[in-house]
């Protein structure tokens, strides 16, 4: 696998992650429609810690939800996989940063650093995985209110949050595979066995020069005293 390849999946992972962040605290995962609204005083969005509202003098008053466990389900869910996917998104940088080949940080033992490499491609994809799910299903139900005649609260609509945290999610995932292809280095790779064949290939070589050689006059006058014996001189 290439170094660039490694490379480029740790920066956009780093980036998908940096997006979720954003994606956590923005204020804009919801937005009250105006569809079927003759008159529209205030404007209501809404993320998933507090809830905010701007009238036409661009006057906005926000509060934070007064408890938790007074909202839906979903919405605790998703607080609990956004969290998770920032978690999982940290732990797999500095994993990443380890397993790099580009970097000398952790040692320099390839098949250590493409260990490191494929758990942080990992956790980078279970990060964008969160991620998504979280924001998928904050969406689902905002469309499923919003498209039920008998629903009687203020229905909204996708807020660009949310469209953004769809990039930052796919481009977790994105780079969590570039990086997990680490572990399909091949042993080929690995300097020290590259540096140990010279050696073997030189002791070979010489082990047959010196089967080739051939024999010298000492080893033929002593094979010859040897056939005839001390009484063929006398």
């Amino acid at each position: 696998m290439s170094v660039a390849v490694e490379t480029f999946g740790f920066f956009i992972a780093a980036l998908g992650l940096l997006m979720l962040g954003v994606t956590l605290p923005n204020s804009y995962w919801r937005v009250s429609t105006v569809h079927g609204n003759v008159i529209t005083t205030n404007t209501i969005f809404e993320n998933l810690w507090h809830s905010c509202a701007t009238d036409s003098l661009g006057v906005y008053n926000c509060w934070e939800f007064p408890s938790m466990l007074a909202l839906s389900g979903y919405i605790q869910a998703c607080r609990a996989l956004m969290i998770t996917a920032i978690l999982l998104g940290f732990l797999g940088l500095f994993l990443g940063t380890v397993g790099l080949r580009c970097t000398n940080i952790g040692g320099t033992v390839l098949s250590r650093k493409a260990k490191l490499a494929a758990t942080a491609g990992a956790l980078h994809i279970l990060a964008g995985c969160c991620g998504m799910v979280a924001i998928t299903w904050y969406a689902f139900n905002i469309t499923k209110d919003f498209f039920d005649p008998l629903y009687p609260g203020t229905k909204y609509e996708l807020g660009p949050a949310l469209y953004l945290g769809w990039s930052a999610s796919l481009l977790a995932i994105l780079g969590g595979v570039c990086l997990s292809s680490s572990c399909f280095c091949g042993p080929d790779d690995d300097p020290t066995a590259s540096t140990s064949r010279p050696y073997k290939a030189s002791a070979l070589r010489s082990a047959g020069l010196t089967a080739r050689l051939p024999p010298t006059a000492t080893d033929e006058a002593d094979s010859s005293f040897g056939k005839y014996g001390k009484n063929a001189y006398v």
